[in-house]
Parts: structure tokens; C-alpha cells; sequence
């Protein structure tokens, strides 16, 4: 298997998912999210971040705030923080209401409480916030450069332009966020990414790294006739 030079996230909230990706991949840290709890059907919040945090064995591990008002984020954040020293409380950028968590950042920066700020997808937003994290503590700026390409805008540009402004500041990791396939693990290392969240459907495709295009094209021939077998049935 490839070894990256980026430091690689298994991206999910299954704490059986943790447990395969950090036994079967090159992984260094885990990320979750609201959406992903709600995918794998989390129940109770602090029974999965305990049994997350024994899965993942010290290694890094994102958790996110659940309010939607600032108190209720710094209330919840402290609770979180609280967990483990390996734990990152994920902050949104902003609020439903669009309201910038900014100052909230600084707040619980300056405690000593290590944030990971999610959901950013614009420049303006990577600037207001490094400058309000505290030197000395260690905090991640996740950019959504999956969701970024999704609108059909190539993300490279706004990646590289928030590696040259996080590489001013040592408290700060950029994050590339929204992977969505393999080959943008091979972009997010090229411009200096700090850290790229990997889902475990795209980890798995790492056994593909390296492999002919010729070789490739074979498999795939093959597994079509594989499918055909399946259908049981033919055109004539």
C-alpha cells in the first residue's frame, strides 16, 4: 500500500468502521459528524464518543456540538473537550442563521480547548479564523473542498490559497474535507494539506493505488460477465 506523506482521517460513526479502518489503512485520526451519527443510527451521543475513543486508542478524534446557539455550543464543547486529550470539538463556521462562530472560536480557543472548525468553503472564512486561535494549542481549519467540486468548481485553487495562510500559523492543520475519491488524496498532498477525511468506502479503494490501467480494464471487463452470470439471462 502507498504510504502518504498527508496525514490521513477515517471519516465515519461506526465505532466497528473505526476499528476496521485504523486496523486495515494507513489512518492517524478519525473525524465524525451530526449527519454520519444519524446514518449509522448513534443513539446516544456520549455512550458512542466513550466507545469511539477506546476504538481509535489516543489517536485524534474529531467530535461535533449538536446546538445551534452560541452558549449551547460552548456548553457542549466543554463537555466534549472534556472526554479525552486527543479529542477535537468540531465548531461549525456559522449557525443555521448564518451567524459567525468566530468569537465563539476564540473563546474556547483561548481555554485551551482544541476546535476543529468544519463546514468551511470559502477563503474569507479560513482568515477570520486563524488569527483568533491560541498560539501553543493545536486545531484544525476543515475546508469542504468535496463539497467545493460539487458545484462544479474546481477546489485546488481555494486548497492551495488556504495552505499558503495556515502554514503562518503553528496552531492551525488544514483540512481537506468531502473526499470523494482516491485521487484527491494524491491532490490534497501535492498542495501541502496537512490532513484529508477518507470515508471507509474510498479507503478500501486503496488497494486499487498503483495498479495497470490495462490490468484494470480486465477486472472490469470481468466483472461485467460476472454480472451477466448473476442476471441469468441473454439478449437472444
Amino acid at each position: 500500500m502507498s504510504k502518504f506523506n498527508i496525514d490521513i482521517y477515517a471519516d465515519g460513526a461506526s465505532v466497528n468502521g473505526m476499528v476496521e479502518a485504523k486496523d486495515k489503512w494507513p489512518v492517524s485520526g478519525f473525524t465524525t459528524n451530526p449527519s454520519l451519527m444519524k446514518k449509522a443510527g448513534v443513539k446516544d451521543y456520549v455512550n458512542f464518543a466513550q466507545d469511539a475513543l477506546k476504538a481509535v486508542d489516543g489517536m485524534p478524534v474529531s467530535f461535533e456540538v449538536f446546538g445551534d446557539d452560541f452558549d449551547t455550543m460552548e456548553k457542549e464543547a466543554v463537555k466534549i473537550s472534556s472526554l479525552g486529550k486527543n479529542v477535537f470539538v468540531k465548531i461549525p463556521i456559522t449557525n443555521t442563521k448564518g451567524e459567525s462562530s468566530v468569537p465563539l472560536i476564540k473563546k474556547l480557543s483561548a481555554q485551551g480547548i482544541q476546535v476543529n472548525v468544519t463546514a468551511i468553503l470559502t477563503l474569507d472564512q479560513v482568515k477570520a479564523v486563524l488569527p483568533v486561535l491560541k498560539a501553543g494549542t493545536h486545531n484544525i481549519v476543515s475546508v469542504f473542498a468535496g463539497r467545493v467540486a460539487d458545484t462544479g468548481v474546481d477546489p485546488m485553487p481555494l486548497m492551495k490559497a488556504a495552505v499558503e495562510l495556515t502554514n503562518q500559523y503553528d496552531q492551525a492543520w488544514l483540512l481537506w474535507a468531502s473526499c470523494r475519491e482516491v485521487f484527491n488524496i494524491f491532490q490534497a498532498e501535492s498542495i501541502g494539506v496537512d490532513i484529508i477525511t477518507v470515508t471507509n468506502a474510498v479507503l478500501n479503494k486503496l488497494s486499487m493505488v498503483g495498479k495497470g490501467t490495462k490490468e484494470l480494464s480486465l477486472e472490469t471487463v470481468q466483472g461485467f460477465h460476472s454480472d451477466v452470470e448473476a442476471l441469468g439471462f441473454s439478449i437472444l
